[in-house]
């Protein structure tokens, strides 16, 4: 299955929830994504541009997409983003196809 990086940002509002309330977030990221088959990898809180980071696995793009949309949806996130990883075995076989792609810079 395929593995997701998502880089997400609480509201100042989602963080005084959190400070009279504190609640472990992971455990609503893995029942979200258990939710279309996949499994929770890891949730980290961070310091910088980004509040916290999870790493997901999904069955398939269509499935994450659905989780990310259900969680930017509801309101407690001011930023989500969420890239798809490749396996150095997909960026092999990546950089084999990109041989035959006969691109063309603008102008040339």
């Amino acid at each position: 299955m395929p593995l997701y990086l998502s880089r997400f940002s609480y509201t100042p509002e989602t963080w005084a929830r959190l400070i009279d309330h504190p609640e472990d977030r992971a455990r609503a990221a893995q029942s979200y994504i258990e939710s279309v088959g996949g499994k929770l990898h890891g949730f980290w809180y961070a310091f910088g541009t980004r509040d916290g980071y999870n790493l997901w696995e999904a069955p398939d793009n269509v499935s994450m997409a659905a989780v990310a949309l259900a969680i930017s949806a509801g309101g407690a996130l001011g930023s989500f983003e969420t890239t798809v990883l490749l396996t150095v075995d997909e960026t092999l076989n990546a950089l084999r196809a990109a041989e035959r792609v006969r691109y063309r810079p603008p102008g040339a």
